[in-house]
């Protein structure tokens, strides 16, 4: 199966970024650094689920985009890496409390949520699409026609997905999920027409059951996802901005985006 390289490649845009070295130095006056390396592992917070960035092969190891970029951060610090699987709608929280030091996931930057956290350059920019049952291809053409009360309308709990349905679609029949799985099932099975999510993940979907799903693959909002620390150490945030621009300059950004978005050799390992 295929992903539609096309599409991604001209949907899915990296975000642009001043070249640094490959090899990021790692600064002296940072405190979360110099834990980490006393502790010898960077913990970093994400959520199963999240194709291609991060998900579940079939032997229950976490595989994706974000996986490999964190374990690439913390070879360049020297240490191992610990994945910490978190429930979306408390990842924010478990990072202010400490759990993981990196909060990945593919979390869209917005202002409400610099409130609480500090961002790090963006490292890619997506924007949400629809997810339709077959059944009404030929009669949704475009986003704007779902904002109908005859309309059964979904997104996942605590995203911009959802954020943008209840804003877009106000008089359609709406209904949030805990998980992006959940949900496509419901569209792909008839029980709801539309799933609004991020691109990447509603381009494969689509791919994989393209007798019950079609994507109107132009994207209505324009997102930059990044990287989530806290606010306490902008030496931090320093490195790791340097250490994305060092992988973006050397090809090693470039090799592992063509491996997760532009190939669905991985799709078969994923579990379920």
């Amino acid at each position: 199966m295929r992903i539609m390289k096309d599409t991604l490649r001209a949907l899915v845009c990296a975000a642009a970024l001043a070249a640094g070295s490959s090899q990021a130095a790692v600064p002296a006056d940072s405190p979360t650094i110099k834990a980490i390396q006393q502790d010898g592992e960077l913990r970093v917070g994400l959520e199963a689920g999240y194709m291609p960035f991060e998900m579940l092969d079939k032997g229950g190891e976490l595989i994706g985009f974000d996986v490999d970029l964190a374990r690439l951060m913390a070879r360049k610090l020297g240490v191992k890496v610990k994945l910490v699987n978190q429930a979306w709608d408390g990842i924010i929280p478990a990072l202010l409390t400490g759990k993981f030091e990196v909060l990945m996931g593919g979390m869209t930057i917005t202002a409400e949520r610099a409130k609480s956290v500090e961002f790090c350059d963006p490292y890619l920019t997506i924007g949400q699409t629809v997810l339709l049952n077959k059944k009404l291809a030929g009669t949704i053409t475009s986003y704007k026609q779902l904002n109908d009360p005859k309309y059964r309308v979904l997104s996942k709990l605590g995203t911009t997905g959802e954020i943008a349905a209840r804003k877009t679609f106000p008089k359609a029949q709406f209904k949030t999920f805990e998980l992006e799985a959940d949900a496509s099932i419901e569209v792909r099975n008839g029980r709801a027409d539309a799933f609004i999510y991020d691109l990447p993940y509603n381009a494969i979907i689509a791919a994989q059951f393209p007798d019950s799903l079609v994507h109107l693959k132009e994207p209505f909002t324009h997102e930059d996802l990044g990287w989530a620390v806290r606010k306490s150490d902008p030496a931090f945030k320093a490195w790791l901005n340097e250490f994305l621009a060092g992988i973006r300059k050397d090809g090693t950004y470039a090799s592992l985006y063509r491996k997760w978005f532009e190939s669905s050799a991985w799709l078969p390992n994923v579990n379920g």
